[in-house]
């Protein structure tokens, strides 16, 4: 079985994952070239998220449902004629967007819809693996909250929150060691 960890990029990479680029159309441009030439039979895609509310830092969660929705959806500004989820099966609904949710109330609509976390790519991943018919999880690591703070939180926390995420796939068998 042909499987391809990957991941974000720039501050998030690991010696054994392809980055694909950060945001929704970097990550879907260079993974849909990455499965034209190197087909995969599953995709793990890992990184950090941030969570609206419920999920806590550090927290390991499993994904295979995200969606891409943008705030002025939640205040009914807005409209989509695209399916902007997309599930594999039930699982936690990471949404996705190329901007990061900085505040509370937002972030409690988010968690009134079903959707507990933001990563930025998480969609596009979905959206390119669902049209080449390919396996898809998403494995990431809750590094901050989506309220003012979220970035200074991020980096505190990302280089905490990679040793989890390689001590998790090591536990899973999916890397060996840190090397992969």
């Amino acid at each position: 079985m042909n499987i391809k960890i990957i991941s974000a990029g720039d501050v998030e990479t690991f010696d054994f994952a392809i980055p694909i680029g950060v945001g929704m159309v970097e990550s879907a441009i260079n993974l849909t070239k990455l499965c034209e030439f190197d087909r995969p039979d599953l995709l793990i895609f890992i990184g950090s998220a941030g969570s609206y509310g419920r999920l806590r830092p550090f927290e390991v969660i499993e994904s295979f449902s995200a969606s891409n929705i943008e705030h002025c959806f939640l205040q009914k500004k807005c409209y989509t004629p695209i399916d902007n989820i997309i599930s594999i099966k039930p699982s936690i609904l990471i949404n996705s967007s190329n901007y990061i949710t900085t505040n509370k109330t937002i972030s409690k609509a988010y968690l009134s819809f079903g959707i507990d976390g933001e990563n930025m790519e998480f969609y596009s991943v979905m959206k390119v693996a669902k049209e080449f018919g390919i396996g898809v999880i998403g494995i990431f690591v809750i590094t901050n909250y989506c309220f003012e703070e979220a970035h200074k939180e991020y980096l505190q926390n990302i280089k905490k929150a990679k040793k989890i995420l390689i001590e998790y796939l090591m536990d899973k068998k999916l890397i060996k060691d840190n090397n992969g």
